[in-house]
């Protein structure tokens, strides 16, 4: 009997990580969990090479306007206020992407020129002639059509592009096997994001709500592309969706996981970089469910440079 009870005792003990989802979190560890940098997509070596720069050089750059740029700093840090979160994730996320992605102009007044120079541009969100509002009309995202908030009907629409779209022919049309965001939100180029965060048009559009109710900026609608644009390409406004997609993934990952990422910008800084943190919290709850040990989120390439160079980054506030 004493055996059964220590036995018990000790099933216990190993499941005491698991948290009460509905008043608590799973604390994820600081820092990297992989030992070595994962491998960064030769998308991204390639275009590096083709500017004749290396990611070291581009860091610098990035790293440098932040240091420099004091009115900069000083919006990313009012900006994470509003969104409760810590400044060190949003430093986390333009680091990344201006290191891996795009250079870093040499101060924030070059990203309101770039974003001035696209005022008035004419164009849409469409594929091969059909406008993203008529096609998610189609009688496929019915079941979209009750979600009342931006975040909850456009990764509705997203999931019926997966299932019922992609790589697939209906009503006799093909579609491309890619993602939504980059067969219908991208109107001048494939792969193309824009401005300061590099926030695509179709995340700007998920987040409308959050960033209105939290910074007041107007509620974006697919049917006006150029409103879309402005917003992620202007400084003024642009922030407010970072923090908002960084704010999103902490939430999805404490409501949906049991687990509190935001102490670890590396991890914060990879949701960033791949995006639905809402089913990357589903399926690491998947894992964790029975585990005798916690199964924790882990970085990519992009949040391992971050937590790698976090001294570094954190010298900046």
């Amino acid at each position: 009997m004493r055996r059964i009870l220590i036995t018990l005792l000790l099933a216990v003990v190993s499941l005491s990580w698991i948290p009460a989802y509905a008043d608590a979190a799973a604390m994820v560890p600081p820092g990297n969990r992989n030992a070595e940098q994962p491998p960064i997509p030769g998308a991204s070596v390639r275009r590096t090479k083709g500017t004749n720069s290396t990611f070291e050089r581009k860091y610098q750059k990035v790293h440098e306007l932040l240091a420099t740029d004091t009115r900069l700093m000083s919006k990313i840090k009012s900006t994470a206020r509003a969104y409760g979160i810590d400044p060190i994730h949003i430093i986390g996320a333009l680091v990344g992407e201006h290191t891996y992605n795009v250079d870093a102009y040499d101060g924030l007044q070059s990203y309101y020129v770039k974003a001035a120079s696209y005022a008035g541009e004419s164009f849409r969100f469409a594929y091969n002639g059909e406008s993203v509002d008529d096609f998610v009309a189609r009688p496929q995202f019915d079941a979209c059509k009750g979600k009342r908030d931006s975040y909850s009907l456009w990764t509705c629409r997203e999931d019926v592009w997966e299932s019922d779209f992609r790589g697939k022919k209906v009503g006799g049309k093909s579609f491309p096997d890619n993602r939504f965001s980059a067969v219908f939100f991208q109107p001048f180029y494939a792969g193309q994001t824009f401005g300061l965060g590099q926030v695509n048009p179709l995340t700007a559009l998920e987040l409308s709500d959050l960033v209105s109710s939290t910074s007041g900026i107007p509620k974006l609608d697919e049917k006006d592309a150029g409103s879309v644009y402005k917003a992620i390409m202007d400084p003024d406004l642009s922030l407010a969706f970072v923090a908002a997609s960084i704010r999103k993934s902490i939430d999805d990952y404490r409501s949906i996981a049991g687990m509190d990422i935001s102490g670890n910008p590396g991890i914060t800084a990879t949701l960033y970089n791949v995006g639905n943190s809402r089913q990357r919290a589903a399926a690491l709850a998947a894992k964790n469910r029975g585990a005798a040990q916690p199964v924790w989120p882990e970085e990519n390439y992009y949040g391992w440079l971050i937590n790698d160079k976090l001294d570094d980054l954190k010298s900046l506030l």
